[in-house]
């Protein structure tokens, strides 16, 4: 169970994936934790970036990875794939959070190939992390 604080507020994730309280409207951010799978991504992440996409134009999407990659099921991979190449264009900034170094340096490299900005962050820069995907 994940426990953040967050503009002095506790809040505890029971669901695999959880839409972030607080940031503005045009962020899409979320809290991974657990097994996730695409009805993660059919459910919960997939119709908010959608609706974003719509009323704004642009993407700003904040993933607060609090699980193992391995958690991730085959059908996840395919819809978080199916998900980047569908906005391939339309990200406008993309904060990727996790304790893991490997990711946040996998984040920072390969967002060179994405149109947008792209960069990890640590866990302990989470209000960075929203600072900068909010601007």
């Amino acid at each position: 169970m994940l426990e953040v604080q967050q503009n002095h507020l506790t809040f505890k994730s029971f669901f695999m994936i959880e839409v972030m309280k607080g940031l503005p409207p045009h962020v899409a951010p979320f809290i991974a934790n657990g097994q996730i799978t695409q009805e993660d991504y059919d459910q919960i992440i997939n119709p908010m970036v959608a609706k974003i996409h719509k009323q704004f134009g642009k993407i700003n999407y904040l993933l607060l990875l609090n699980t193992p990659l391995n958690n991730y099921s085959a059908g996840a991979w395919l819809k978080d794939a199916l998900l980047g190449f569908v906005y391939f264009t339309e990200w406008r900034k993309i904060a990727i959070v996790s304790e893991k170094k490997s990711i946040r340096n996998f984040t920072n490299f390969f967002g060179i190939f994405v149109p947008g900005k792209t960069r990890g962050f640590s866990l302990k820069d989470l209000e960075l992390a929203e600072k900068w995907v909010s601007e």
